[in-house]
């Protein structure tokens, strides 16, 4: 598994969030939601679609399945000037990401994040940081195709 270690610039986001858990997992529910509203949204900057993890701090130290945290469905925008009702802003400021690429249908992405934390990380010189964790859908998305591709950006800070 090879890691592209990035410097992210700060984002800005408009989407939705749910409250959710491993165990209780609502993403099918999130993303039927924010779909058919997703045009409301101006000033958007392409259309790549983020789906992203807000955890609390600590949140792997001691991993639990049923801790609750926020998952996204959201685009990236230029400015937050009109936010679409029922909708929030959200920032991922800038940091250090270990960029993985997820090949195949997006109901296998678990594979590649069970990779990512039970060997790269572990093995690599980073951990976790307290940072949003986000995957970038683009035009090569295309759900549970076995051709599909997503890029999944993990936020890293060098071991202590």
């Amino acid at each position: 598994m090879k890691a592209e270690i990035r410097t992210l610039e700060e984002k800005k986001l408009i989407g939705q969030y749910l409250e959710m858990s491993f165990t209780d997992n609502k993403t099918f529910q999130l993303w039927s939601g924010f779909m058919p509203k997703r045009k409301e949204i101006k000033n958007s900057l392409n259309n790549n679609l983020y789906s992203l993890e807000v955890f609390p701090t600590s949140h792997f130290d001691n991993f639990d399945p049923a801790s609750t945290f926020q998952k996204w469905a959201a685009i990236e925008v230029s400015k937050f000037e009109e936010v679409p009702m029922e909708m929030q802003t959200l920032i991922i400021p800038t940091g250090l990401y270990a960029v993985f690429n997820h090949l195949g249908p997006a109901s296998e992405a678990h594979n590649t994040y069970h990779a990512i934390f039970t060997e790269w990380l572990p093995n690599s010189e980073y951990v976790v940081d307290d940072r949003p964790h986000f995957a970038i859908m683009d035009e090569k998305y295309k759900k549970d195709d076995p051709d599909s591709e997503e890029k999944i950006w993990i936020p890293i800070k060098n071991r202590k």
